[in-house]
């Protein structure tokens, strides 16, 4: 079909109605993004501009029926806490063989003049949440892998047995990662409690590259598309370093609000090793050399 056509404003329709429990006419569509799971669109209509995500996914492709419904939870516990602005969830579920999710759309802007300052102190603030065990009590995705959010009293082995490991069986599985590394990887886990301090479970979004984080129309951070757990703070800002993107400023700002311990830097490489593995098994073997380092490094 056109995807513009009749059918896919009728869609659009639906959806709007289960969510709001009204009708809704839509008015114009402008696609924001595609890629190999999921399509995206502003949606205008009688009732307000939404961001819908629905689930392109072909028949002979795994289904991931629950991805929008753990996303809306992570939203939701992520608005809970107040530290900064997060979309609401308008609706979500299932409509002609489609999974959706149904969003507060925020307009976009530029950066206000203390803009990196406020999205420190927010992430600051947002891992002062804790609770008693590392994980969740619901388990989630990061990009299109599933995420397992075991509860685990202990954080060392959270970080390895439901970050590392399953990652890295996964990549020696489809033959993307050698045995020798993989090996490699196992003899890291006594090394943990070595390497990397031991706090309280932290609140984090999951999955914060620049990507995943907005500028509203105030100038202030918005934060999207998170895969939320409990972890170690540290493995979260760590992340923010992967690709680059963030400024210095937001790292003074956050150390200045919850400081760290000292010589974050030598640990950054350890944490990185969970988004690594990821990258590896979503977009191939090309980030394996980046795993090898490290592993020989610790």
């Amino acid at each position: 079909m056109d995807f513009w056509g009749d059918e896919q404003f009728s869609f659009f329709e639906s959806i709007l109605f289960s969510a709001l429990g009204q009708t809704v006419q839509v008015i114009e569509m402008q696609f924001v993004s595609g890629g190999n799971i999921n399509m995206s669109a502003q949606v205008f209509s009688s009732e307000g501009v939404f961001f819908v995500k629905w689930n392109q996914l072909e028949q002979s492709q795994p289904e991931l029926p629950d991805i929008f419904a753990t996303e809306a939870r992570g939203l939701d516990l992520l608005r809970q806490t107040d530290a900064l602005q997060i979309p609401q969830v308008i609706g979500h579920g299932h409509q002609a063989d489609k999974s959706y999710l149904v969003l507060e759309y925020i307009d976009p802007g530029t950066p206000a003049k203390d803009y990196w300052e406020t999205l420190g102190q927010s992430l600051a603030v947002l891992h002062s949440h804790t609770q008693p065990m590392f994980g969740l009590n619901f388990s989630n995705y990061i990009g299109s892998l599933p995420q397992n959010n075991t509860l685990t009293a202990n954080g060392y082995d959270f970080f390895f047995e439901h970050r590392l490991l399953p990652q890295a069986g996964l990549a020696l599985y489809k033959g993307l990662l050698s045995k020798s590394t993989y090996d490699a990887l196992l003899r890291l886990r006594t090394r943990l409690p070595d390497l990397l301090p031991n706090e309280r479970p932290a609140l984090l979004h999951g999955d914060l590259w620049s990507g995943n984080v907005l500028i509203n129309e105030n100038g202030q951070p918005a934060l999207i598309d998170p895969s939320v757990y409990y972890g170690f703070r540290e493995a979260e800002l760590a992340f923010t370093k992967l690709f680059a993107g963030f400024d210095n400023r937001f790292y003074d700002a956050y150390h200045e609000t919850f400081p760290i311990q000292d010589d974050f830097g030598e640990r950054v490489a350890i944490y990185n090793l969970y988004p690594l593995l990821v990258h590896v098994n979503l977009f191939g073997s090309g980030y394996v050399s980046g795993i090898e380092r490290v592993l020989k490094q610790f």
